[in-house]
């Protein structure tokens, strides 16, 4: 995992990401409803959000709650611009590497949206959660399952290590109780294989692919990507895999 590719490109990203993430603005939505039906209004005194990308789902969040504190990470520290309405006493921003970063004790609700794929090891970040959580805390988010972005993933090798739904809730089980686990297949129809090219660039997900096209090498995904995975009104489709966890420390 290339944290410095990945920063670089979600960094570059920032200004289009708001328009071309439509999945990712469902998956937000998604989640706020998620912890508004399972979380009580305690779970909101101090709240961690990790991967907080240009704060779709923060916004979303904070549409329906108000948390006592707020911290906001993110890798990119160039995210903080799109903050700048919100930062103050009781929401901060801090960033750097979630997995190497010394977060403060004691958040009554750590939550991540869209992020944790991004990890070299999500298991390991699970049981470090669990000891920054209070004893009453919860421990949301959502990641991509095994089948997201497949149909690229079919014809350029590039994929992310992703865990499956039952692997997470392995991962999982030692420190929590599991309250929600969910996973979906959610799809984007494109014009052309061009334009999936295009989306996944405007939402940073290049991050996974080192190597440059070439010429050839473009053309030669284009026509099979056409092939395959062309639909009856000629346009191109592109699978997403959500999967929502809704969880709760289990007290020492």
């Amino acid at each position: 995992m290339d944290k410095g590719l990945i920063r670089r490109r979600f960094a570059r990203a920032t200004s289009t990401y708001p328009e071309q993430a439509n999945i990712q603005r469902q998956i937000a939505e998604k989640m706020t409803r998620l912890i508004r039906r399972y979380l009580p209004a305690s779970a909101h005194r101090s709240v961690l959000e990790v991967g907080c990308g240009t704060g779709l789902f923060t916004r979303s969040y904070l549409h329906d709650v108000k948390p006592g504190q707020l911290c906001l990470n993110d890798i990119c520290p160039e995210v903080a611009g799109c903050f700048k309405d919100l930062l103050g006493d009781r929401i901060r921003f801090f960033a750097g590497d979630a997995e190497r970063l010394n977060f403060p004790a004691g958040q009554s609700l750590i939550t991540s949206c869209s992020a944790l794929q991004w990890f070299e090891s999500p298991q390991r970040f699970f049981h470090r959660c669990s000891h920054l959580l209070t004893n009453d805390g919860y421990f949301t988010f959502s990641t991509f399952g095994k089948e997201n972005l497949t149909e690229v993933a079919s014809l350029t090798g590039a994929t992310l290590p992703y865990l499956s739904l039952e692997e997470l809730k392995e991962a999982l089980r030692s420190d929590y109780e599991l309250l929600y686990c969910h996973e979906e297949k959610l799809s984007l129809s494109f014009q052309s294989p061009m334009d999936v090219l295009k989306h996944l660039k405007a939402t940073g997900v290049t991050g996974i692919r080192q190597s440059q096209w070439t010429k050839g090498s473009l053309a030669t995904f284009c026509n099979r990507y056409q092939e395959i995975y062309s639909q009856p009104d000629h346009t191109v489709r592109l699978t997403y895999h959500p999967i929502y966890i809704i969880a709760k420390k289990i007290a020492s």
